[in-house]
């Protein structure tokens, strides 16, 4: 039977083939540009930053975040509960202390972010603790913390800085096809390089779709794991269900909302849609699951 211990297992084995595709994914790209252009050295160029980008997004990729989301670290004497409620539940998952951070956004919304256990953050905007009282927050601290026990953090955290990168580098290339270039592109090169040619092309238009889904194969259930998981360590499911229910009352996005970190949240930080109809090609093509799904699985076996 699947426990705790799996998914933290899983989560290892995820993030190492996650990074290895962005390694092939970089490496093939930089071997297309390499022969679009007609020069080896971009090759090298790729492998080497491919190697560089894998160390940084598992060594930096939580400050990277931190920076991205605007986040200031949180001083004691000012966020007192949001310090106490971490201690509390820290010691009753057995876990280390996180750093807090605090966003300065009236948008509702937390994320945890780090490496592993012993280099784990969690940031909580001010809009989050002006309207959540003490059990409300303690049931998002909790959902966040089990993101940290589950290591969900180290996978989420690297796909950040790979997924980011992978878009970049295809809006480049596609920016540089307006303006031409390829000296490769005259000089023929037989059927099999014609075919390569537009492979490359394609995969290069499409790779930010491909880091999309990427980005979203490991979001949505995590979620519903780490609903369970923050229950599960307050004894309080309807905790967190309220304050999922306040969050998602606020309609209006994050000042600094972006896709990239987008699935670090424990809410969508582009708000939510006031009518609550949520299409079946929304759901695959989003970050979270819906906010009644969730608080239907706290509260289902009360209802």
């Amino acid at each position: 039977m699947p426990s705790l211990y799996t998914h933290q297992s899983q989560n290892v084995a995820k993030t190492w083939i996650l990074m290895a595709v962005f390694f092939a994914i970089i490496i093939f790209l930089g071997w297309f540009l390499s022969q679009y252009y007609g020069n080896p050295a971009i090759l090298y160029g790729f492998f080497i930053f491919s190697v560089l980008m894998n160390i940084a997004s598992y060594w930096w990729s939580d400050k990277i975040v931190l920076k991205m989301s605007g986040a200031k670290p949180a001083r004691r004497e000012e966020f007192f509960d949001l310090y106490t409620v971490t201690e509390n539940l820290s010691i009753a998952a057995g876990l280390p202390m996180p750093k807090l951070y605090v966003i300065q956004d009236p948008a509702p919304n937390a994320f945890a972010t780090g490496r592993n256990k012993e280099h784990a953050v969690v940031a909580a905007t001010t809009g989050l603790l002006q309207i959540l009282d003490r059990s409300e927050l303690e049931g998002v601290i909790a959902h966040e913390l089990s993101h940290i026990g589950n290591r969900d953090i180290l996978i989420s955290t690297v796909v950040v800085v790979l997924v980011g990168f992978i878009t970049l580098l295809a809006d480049f290339f596609t920016r540089s096809l307006w303006f031409g270039g390829g000296g490769r592109r005259e000089r023929g090169g037989g059927q099999l390089g014609a075919i390569l040619m537009i492979v490359g092309i394609v995969l290069t238009i499409l790779s930010p779709i491909i880091a999309t889904l990427m980005q979203l194969a490991i979001s949505r259930k995590r979620e519903f794991l780490a609903d369970a998981s923050g229950a599960l360590l307050t004894r309080y499911p309807e905790g967190l269900a309220s304050a999922l229910q306040k969050i998602a009352q606020y309609s209006r996005p994050m000042m600094k909302a972006n896709h990239a970190t987008a699935h670090l949240f424990i809410a969508n930080p582009f708000g939510h849609k006031a009518n609550g109809g949520v299409s079946f090609f929304t759901k695959i093509f989003s970050t979270h699951p819906p906010v009644a799904e969730r608080v239907k699985a706290l509260l289902g076996e009360k209802q």
